[in-house]
């Protein structure tokens, strides 16, 4: 028996807030052959700092990841899995903690619904972890991280990569919170 739909508006509503984070180049070093091995994972210094905050200030933090070096036979699943629990071992280390990670192992050539800029892996998300994706966000560093967000319908920040983006795409959310905006 399939489980009971969870109310997204209304007064029984328990959809919940989330902040979607590519991976490479915002939570940890982009490398121009992939990150194939967890001996490769380099989680960028401060990142900590705005999990910590997204998490006080009621957001999830899910994870949302192209990862064609799979689909291209350069990494396996397996290797992935480990790198995914290397970094949330890193992260644990720091005092924070990511939530969930959706991941895309295909290539652009497949033309799947969740490699980004399509919105499978977020639309997924949300109804795995009863997400409100019109009160959620995404920070990336590239367009198509953008675009997955606003065919999602939540919104999304563009930051730079490797390094400072996480933080940089906090605080225009939080400021964007605190007056309302709905861009």
């Amino acid at each position: 028996m399939p489980a009971p739909k969870v109310p997204t508006s209304g007064p029984l509503c328990l959809a919940r807030r989330a902040i979607f984070v590519d991976r490479d180049g915002i939570l940890n070093r982009e490398r121009r052959d992939y990150v194939k091995t967890p001996q490769e994972l380099e989680v960028l210094d401060g990142v900590e700092r705005p999990i910590k905050e997204a998490h006080e200030k009621g957001f999830l933090i899910v994870v949302t990841t192209n990862q064609s070096a799979v689909g291209r036979g350069i990494t396996t699943h397996e290797a992935l899995a480990e790198i995914h629990t290397k970094m949330r071992a890193e992260l644990e280390k720091r005092g924070c903690s990511i939530d969930a990670i959706y991941y895309c192992p295909h290539s652009p050539d497949d033309r799947c619904g969740c490699r980004k800029p399509q919105p499978g892996l977020i639309l997924r998300a949300a109804e795995d972890l009863t997400i409100d994706l019109k009160k959620s966000w995404l920070i990336g560093d590239k367009e198509s991280d953008v675009e997955a967000a606003r065919r999602a319908g939540c919104r999304g920040v563009m930051v730079p990569s490797n390094g400072g983006g996480l933080e940089l795409g906090m605080r225009e959310i939080l400021t964007k919170e605190h007056h309302g905006s709905k861009s």
